[in-house]
């Protein structure tokens, strides 16, 4: 009696692809139960996650930034002071959502071992490499304040989906450095400038208008010389 009951019971279904493709003859590979309950709760994890960074995370400035990176799909990330490194983690876990990091550039501009301490904390180039690499992003890292740093790289960096720039920038060197700001932007960029006139992280950042951008560029522009 219990062999005829074993043999009776239907036997287990795989796991099968969604019937609309099932109807389309689309050729779908067969997703085993255990990974696609692990992909789901993957995603779950992360819409908690970015729920958190975009609504609750401290300090609450950097809010905005997160926002602006999950609703405009931003993965080319410029920041200007990379500081301790923990905001750019940050954007490029954002920046990734559901994915991996690998479609994810982050270019960080810092002083580094040359940083002063009234700037605030930071780190090494190494340890800042070290720390960054670890997201899975591509990251690149230039030593240099934000004028010789991009004067220097501009032509390499190519387009910018979102620049960040922090209040511990050199003002001299930061307003020299707008003309070469303005050639990272291209329709869509996004520039984010923390208030200067307070220190500290907690002070707010402000959403910066292309036409802005060109006109401090202008105002700074290297002339040509007569013909």
């Amino acid at each position: 009696m219990t062999t005829r009951a074993a043999s009776s019971a239907a036997p287990a279904q795989p796991h099968l692809p969604p019937p609309g493709l099932r109807a389309r003859g689309v050729a779908t590979p067969e997703i085993p139960p255990t990974f696609a309950w692990v992909n789901t709760m993957w995603i779950k994890s992360f819409r908690l996650r970015s729920l958190f960074l975009t609504r609750f995370s401290r300090p609450a400035v950097y809010r905005p930034i997160y926002q602006a990176i999950r609703r405009d799909g931003l993965r080319r990330i410029v920041e200007l002071g990379v500081a301790s490194g923990d905001l750019a983690l940050r954007m490029i876990e954002m920046a990734a959502g559901k994915d991996s990091a690998e479609n994810v550039v982050y270019t960080g501009v810092d002083l580094f071992e040359m940083r002063a301490p009234q700037t605030g904390e930071g780190l090494s180039l190494k340890l800042a490499h070290r720390k960054l690499v670890t997201s899975g992003a591509k990251i690149r890292l230039l030593p240099g304040d934000a004028f010789s740093a991009l004067s220097r790289a501009a032509n390499m960096l190519g387009l910018a989906d979102l620049i960040v720039i922090n209040n511990d920038q050199d003002r001299a060197a930061l307003e020299k450095s707008w003309y070469y700001i303005e050639r990272l932007l291209h329709d869509r960029t996004r520039v984010f400038l923390q208030d200067a006139a307070l220190a500290g992280a907690d002070s707010p950042y402000r959403d910066v208008a292309h036409d802005s951008v060109r006109q401090w560029a202008a105002a700074v522009a290297p002339r040509r010389r007569a013909a």
